[in-house]
């Protein structure tokens, strides 16, 4: 009863043979994405800028004999961007599942936001997602099946804690997957997006420095705590898995309850 009890939660989730990309995975959600992906069985390609990270996280992949490999890149230019996506490919060939997670969270008033924290905000979190899209999605409708993943925010629905440019960059990607969604979901490729809560990682580290705002954030839950990294793991092994095929264009909050409480 075990082995078929294995066996078939394998079938519904594993992502044997299937090859991931995943932004931002040196670090944070996109870090314990990465992990969760390799020991479902994917080939993980991690993508960011700090290689001492990379390395590290590669060197967590492979301890648990998964298969993995690392780009140093810079996602804040379309060079940047296409460098990345053209090194990301030779490790493991082209990509089943690309992840979306690389972001950067600059969040000055609204009356102080320059054109220059716009512009950065939008290159990394929202035009690199659309360009490894343009990219990679193609390629996988032709070969009938792809999953790309984008981790998004609560600021794309609702505006506190200063959402200045970051939450209409995070709007942006919710769109972008109901797009890309509308174009390549009738040839396999599914397009989605993670919503997480407030979750306790590098990029809220501005946040965390004010424990009585973490502590309130925390109580606006239903679970009464804080989001961390491998909260994730799970959500995203299911859209990269086959048992997600007839999930697309849909934001999935895994939030503690925060958006509904």
């Amino acid at each position: 009863m075990i082995d078929q009890t294995a066996s078939y939660v394998s079938g519904l989730f594993s992502l044997e043979g299937r090859t991931a990309v995943v932004t931002g995975g040196s670090s944070g959600i996109g870090r314990a994405i990465a992990v969760a992906l390799a020991r479902a069985g994917a080939a993980v390609v991690v993508v960011a800028r700090r290689e001492r990270e990379l390395a590290d996280t590669v060197k967590e992949l492979e301890s648990h004999g998964c298969r993995a490999a690392s780009v140093s890149a810079d996602l804040s230019s379309r060079d940047g961007v296409a460098a990345a996506a053209a090194s990301a490919v030779e490790p493991f060939g082209e990509p089943d599942v690309v992840v979306n997670a690389a972001g950067i969270n600059l969040r000055p008033p609204m009356d102080e936001l320059g054109q220059d924290v716009w512009d950065a905000t939008m290159a990394v979190n929202l035009d690199a997602p659309f360009l490894l899209g343009q990219r990679f999605g193609p390629g996988m409708a032709e070969r009938g099946y792809g999953r790309l993943i984008h981790i998004a925010s609560q600021q794309a629905f609702r505006a506190f804690v200063t959402s200045g440019a970051y939450g209409v960059s995070k709007a942006g990607l919710v769109a972008l997957a109901r797009s890309q969604a509308e174009a390549w979901s009738a040839r396999g490729v599914t397009a989605n997006t993670l919503v997480p809560g407030f979750v306790l990682t590098p990029l809220n580290a501005r946040l965390q420095d004010d424990p009585e705002r973490v502590k309130a954030l925390a109580a606006r839950t239903m679970t009464g705590r804080n989001g961390v990294a491998e909260d994730f793991a799970g959500a995203a092994v299911f859209l990269a898995s086959p048992s997600a095929a007839y999930v697309t264009g849909q934001a999935l909050f895994v939030d503690g309850g925060f958006s509904v409480h």
